[in-house]
């Protein structure tokens, strides 16, 4: 399939695109949609969606009950502390 400058000028005004070279974009995307096209042909009734090309499945650990840092120890590198907590610089502002 065959894409003009003129859409390609659109597509990248669009996308807030700088195309410098409006042949090589023309022929680069014009390759793409003919490949789409082919891929169009495909017989594709018997093949289901997926979302990865591989099965995933997470891995779950037993989820444990452990003794945590102490507080003292957690904190004894923080360069400001208050109330127990790390201090922090404030993010948000009013």
């Amino acid at each position: 399939m065959k894409i003009s400058q003129e859409e390609i000028k659109n597509i990248a005004l669009l996308s807030r695109l700088e195309i410098k070279d409006l042949e090589a974009a023309e022929k680069a995307l014009s390759n793409i949609l003919t490949y789409v096209e082919e891929l169009e042909e495909l017989d594709l009734t018997d093949v289901e969606p997926m979302a990865h090309a591989v099965p995933l499945q997470n891995v779950y650990r037993v989820d444990e009950m452990k003794p945590s840092l102490p507080r003292k120890e957690a904190l004894q590198n923080a360069p400001e502390e208050e109330n127990g907590y790390f201090r922090v610089p404030r993010v948000v502002q009013n």
